[in-house]
């Protein structure tokens, strides 16, 4: 199985580098772009092949290492 875990900063918590991404592309023309905001995304490929267990171990991996919960939040995509 494959799972996609996009993380996200909280709203209200300063994201400096899409502060740097919306200046940039200010300055390279690009008008009309609001607020910016950047995350990451993460792909596993996981050995496990029951959905709700992968979901589980993924799940248990983020609040471990992959994200920050106290000012990021996740979100899981469990593929095959």
């Amino acid at each position: 199985m494959k799972a996609r875990v996009e993380i996200t900063l909280k709203q209200g918590v300063l994201d400096p580098q899409g502060k740097a991404i919306e200046h940039a592309l200010s300055g390279l023309g690009f008008d009309g772009v609001g607020e910016v905001r950047q995350g990451k995304l993460i792909e596993l490929d996981l050995e496990e092949n029951d959905p709700d267990k992968a979901r589980a171990h993924v799940e248990k991996m983020c609040r471990t290492l992959l994200a920050n919960p106290v000012i990021e939040r996740y979100a899981i995509d469990i593929q095959g």
